[in-house]
């Protein structure tokens, strides 16, 4: 859920990069969000009138981060409009967004993965510390 709210909370960055985990947890929560809403709209309204808001809404995030995923990757943003060619735009598109993302820092930032790597190290560490004195007092 965290990956879904990260995504909202950068609504419209079209800059720096985004993990394959970022990308496919927001179109997983997406995907049932919409099933939800849509379910509900139409059981409550008889209408698709809050999908349709919603859908609205979660446009502009969702091409934020398909673009933020290609830049992962070393592609450029504009590699999103492969999706206008039929079927073989969406396969393209796909395996792109399956793709593992460079390693290190390429044109568009940092690594992803390198920083939530380094934000958990740290929190490691101070468990770490814990932890190593747990594991001597039960040996």
């Amino acid at each position: 859920m965290k990956w879904y709210l990260k995504v909202w909370k950068q609504y419209a960055d079209f800059k720096g990069r985004a993990r394959r985990k970022e990308f496919w947890m927001f179109v997983l929560f997406n995907m049932i969000a919409v099933s939800a809403i849509s379910i509900f709209d139409y059981i409550l309204f008889g209408s698709y009138v809050v999908y349709y808001i919603y859908a609205l809404a979660a446009f502009i995030p969702s091409l934020a981060v398909g673009v933020r995923r290609l830049h992962d990757t070393g592609k450029s943003g504009w590699w999103m409009l492969i999706n206008l060619i039929p079927l073989v735009g969406l396969i393209m598109y796909l395996l792109y967004m399956c793709e593992e993302g460079y390693i290190g820092n390429n044109q568009y930032g940092e690594n992803p993965k390198e920083q939530d790597n380094t934000s958990n190290n740290n929190i490691d560490n101070n468990n770490n510390s814990n932890q190593d004195e747990y594991n001597y007092i039960k040996i």
